[in-house]
């Protein structure tokens, strides 16, 4: 299952690459070629991020809903960045390589603050969890829209960071330094899967084969915040695609959903398709006032599959 869905991820990155304002055709300028290819990249880790990202979150906190814009990480990275670039750091194009580690400190804060409201009696309230999330999201985008209202010459750096969305005009060391750490991220997130295999069955059975409950969350935090952090740097708060990706890959393994390795790799792949996708039908569709945000369109699709996972997970929770 693996296998193909990478070969199907190829294919529609091919696709993408030909898809211009005057149809599908392979581009013959070297620079279009260029802008293209290094949209496309960057469209391949911000879905690769977000569904890794989603799926620790939930094998975490054993919550079919958590992913990284529903408990407000992808937000509070958002502001980060806001507040760096309000601070001075991560200005231009060479600073803007830079913008992952405000966007990172963000995520860590979002998550955090979300995890400690949502405790009750020691443990953490699976409903709680979601309605602070949305608490902590509206919170952050806030932040962003007032510091857009102190810094009015942003222009569309602000927009992206609220609505989410890829551009042109990312910088290739920015693109470079998430890609390596978003791919660092994602091997190590493989690489724990036996163990977040053991601590899907509860503390006591992961410590009786030798997993460290406590370094397990910490390590999962830390690599949930920095892939959020990534995928915030290249395009914002892209909706939604952490929670899709993850459960598409739980229904394509069936029974294997279970063995985490290969659900953190076909989620990855899954989420790189999708973003891939959208920003290929973004671009392929002509509205007459400019391209869609990319966070408009997961919205579109991510939003009614919440209200279904909503309604499932509240129904299962009081039978």
């Amino acid at each position: 299952m693996l296998i193909i869905a990478l070969t199907a991820l190829l294919l529609l990155c091919a696709l993408r690459m030909c898809i211009g304002p005057t149809g599908l055709s392979w581009p013959d300028d070297t620079l279009l070629l260029e802008l293209r290819a290094l949209r496309t990249i960057a469209a391949v880790i911000v879905g690769a991020s977000l569904a890794c990202g989603g799926v620790l979150l939930q094998s975490l906190l054993r919550n079919v809903l958590a992913s990284p814009d529903v408990l407000g990480v992808s937000s509070g990275a958002s502001l980060g960045v806001m507040l760096g670039v309000y601070a001075g750091v991560g200005v231009g194009a060479a600073g803007a390589a830079w913008q992952g580690l405000p966007a990172l400190a963000g995520a860590l804060l979002a998550l955090l603050a979300v995890l400690a409201l949502s405790r009750h009696a020691g443990l953490v309230d699976p409903s709680a969890l979601i309605i602070v999330g949305v608490v902590v999201s509206v919170l952050c985008g806030a932040g962003v829209v007032f510091l857009q209202y102190l810094m009015p010459d942003v222009g569309y750096a602000s927009i992206r960071l609220l609505m989410g969305g890829l551009s042109d005009e990312t910088s290739r060391l920015s693109l470079l330094m998430c890609a390596i750490t978003a791919s660092l991220g994602m091997a190590l997130a493989a690489w724990l899967g036996p163990s977040l295999d053991a601590a899907a069955l509860g503390a006591d059975e992961a410590s009786s084969v030798g997993v460290s409950v406590a370094r397990l969350r910490l390590a999962v935090l830390t690599l949930t915040g920095a892939l959020t952090a990534c995928a915030v740097v290249l395009a914002g708060p892209v909706g939604f695609v952490g929670l899709i990706a993850p459960h598409a890959a739980r229904a394509l393994l069936g029974v294997r959903a279970s063995r985490h390795r290969t659900l953190v790799l076909l989620s990855a792949a899954l989420g790189a398709g999708l973003i891939v996708m959208a920003d290929g039908l973004i671009r392929a569709i002509d509205l007459g006032a400019g391209r869609m945000p990319l966070g408009v369109l997961t919205a579109l699709v991510g939003g009614p599959t919440l209200v279904v996972l909503l309604r499932r997970f509240a129904w299962t929770s009081t039978t």
